[in-house]
This record gives structure tokens, sequence and C-alpha cells, in this order.
């Protein structure tokens, strides 16, 4: 983070010549933004405690995988600016250091600035001197910092939500087993739903599908059908792969849905909500939203670059 540069009284006019600018674009606009604040954050350390709660939690820490991702991001984005600060920042010194070595002290070459220093860079008498290049360099350079700034922002707030979100599943972790306890002495949820199971619904992995889960795919079958397969277990290292998921399809090939599966899918989403309890859902993904059990409330997901990753064709449910 930028440090607050000294400023100058307000106004009063302050001659500068250009080595003196040059040592002001050291003071205003340093090299490295990316100060570390007294209560920085560990994202490895979280990443740790991430780990201990693996058998608590499923989608909860897929949220916290994504915005460790993000915050992958914003330090190779913050990285890359730093660099270019540093090389516009070199740049911008040459151009004061030549100047004044070429021109010397005469009052032609001096600058008039009033107000702090970093509003002097912008100063139009400044940017005539200086030239449409050598103005065009400083122009660079300010926007650059700025930017730089507001990447190492974002960073920050990545990192804390990092953090409020494990602080916040340490905290419910006994209340969370204690649930899964529950659910898993009862095996087989009480179910409703009058309909049939056609056999066009039949996808991948039914077999190999928990209980729960197995009952929570029929219920939702016989209530809203199944416009094409329902694919649950698979060898995978996610719920799929445990049998405690599955994705109820609302079009075939990656394209996108239809309106009228598409109201079906958010009918489906809504279903589980409504039914989380009763039926032991964990959590469920549609349309690049997670809905869990704990939170309860829908978190957008990151960008995976495809329809069929993003969830916009098939409702994912999990169960406990």
């Amino acid at each position: 983070m930028t440090s607050t540069p000294p400023s100058f009284p307000r106004g009063r006019r302050v001659t500068l010549s250009l080595a003196t600018l040059a040592t002001a674009l050291v003071v205003v606009l340093p090299g490295t933004v990316h100060a570390e604040p007294d209560d920085e954050v560990d994202i490895d350390e979280l990443t740790q405690r991430a780990e201990e709660l693996e058998d608590t939690y499923d989608g909860e820490l897929l949220q916290f995988t994504e915005i460790k991702e993000r915050v992958e991001k914003a330090e190779a984005d913050l990285q890359e600016v730093e660099e270019r600060l540093e090389s516009s920042r070199s740049g911008v010194s040459a151009i004061a250091s030549t100047r004044y070595k070429s021109g010397g002290l005469d009052p032609v070459f001096q600058v008039v600035f009033s107000g702090h220093p970093e509003d002097m860079f912008a100063d139009a008498a400044a940017m005539d001197y200086l030239g449409q290049a050598q103005s065009e360099q400083i122009s660079e350079l300010i926007e650059t910092r700025d930017e730089a700034a507001l990447v190492a922002e974002d960073l920050r707030d990545e990192e804390t939500e990092a953090e409020e979100l494990i602080d916040k599943l340490e905290a419910e972790r006994d209340e969370v087993e204690a649930r899964i306890e529950e659910y898993e002495a009862e095996q087989v949820p009480e179910t409703s739903g009058n309909g049939t199971i056609p056999a066009s619904a039949n996808g991948g992995g039914w077999d190999a599908t928990t209980p729960r889960m197995a009952a929570i795919r029929d219920e939702i079958i016989q209530t809203h059908g199944a416009p094409y397969p329902v694919g649950c277990w698979r060898a995978s290292a996610d719920d799929h792969g445990d049998g405690r998921a599955c994705d109820f399809m609302m079009s075939s090939g990656g394209a996108v849905p239809s309106a009228e599966n598409q109201a079906l899918g958010t009918q489906i989403a809504q279903y589980g909500i409504e039914n989380a309890d009763r039926l032991g859902i964990k959590y469920i993904i549609w349309e690049q939203q997670i809905w869990q059990s704990t939170s309860r409330q829908w978190t957008w997901m990151n960008d995976r670059g495809s329809t069929t990753q993003n969830h916009y064709d098939h409702v994912h449910i999990s169960s406990y």
C-alpha cells in the first residue's frame, strides 16, 4: 500500500526544479505498493486449517478453494503491476535527471506547482514543459501506481474473506458434526413424491449411490421429472466419488438449456433448499452459485469457463 505522501500547505505556491521533481517522484510514487499490514493473513496457514475441516465440510471448503484461487490470481496480478510500476518509475526518473543535466537551472526550465506533490504531476504547465511523450510517461506512472493500489486492496479483501470463512467454519464445526451423526444414524430420509421414475432418467452410477442420495434423487425425479438422464456416482475425488451427489441435467452436450428446462432447474434447486433439512441435503450448485445448508444463502462461484463447469446445464445436489 502506498504510504501517505507529505503535503505542501494548501493555498501556497511552490517552485520546483526538475531535480526536485525527480526526488518528489520517489516520495509520491514508491517502487513497492504491497506493504504487508501488521495483521497479515497467511493463506498457507488458512489452507492447513481448511484441510483439518475436510471431514466435516464439503461445499464450504469448495468456497474456500475458490477464494484461494482468487488470492493467488491477485498476487500474480500485483507482482505484474509492481514490475510495470518499477519500470515506469525508472523511465520518469531518467526524464528528470536528463533535463536537469542538459538544461541546468535556467528559470525557463522551472515549473511552478501548487497543492500536494501528487497533484503537481497533472499540472498542465508541467505537461507542456516536459513534452507530450514525457508527460505520457508520467501519466502512465501515476495510473500504474493507482492500479497497483487497487489490486493490493482486492488482494487484502480476498484474504480477509478467506480468514473469516475458516473462522466461521471452525466455530460451527461441533454443530455440523452433530448434524452429520444424526443423518448417518437415519441413513434414509422419509421421502415424499408420488410419481414414477422413467427409465430415461437412469444415468451413470445409480447403483453406487448412497441410500440417502438415492432417496433424494428419486423424490426429486418423482416430483419434477427428469428431461435428461441423472448422473450420480463416478470415479472422482468429490462427492460423486463417494456416491453422495447427483447431477440433474437440464440439457445435453454442454448446450444451454431451453427456457423451460432452465425454469425446471431453478424449481429443482428451490425444492432442494426447501426440503434440505428433511432430506439431508448438504449443498446445491446451480447457475454458477452454491447454496449450503450451513450458510443458507447462495454464493457466486468462480468462472470455470464452460456451461457445464459453471453448472448452467445441470443442478448438482450433494447429501450428508
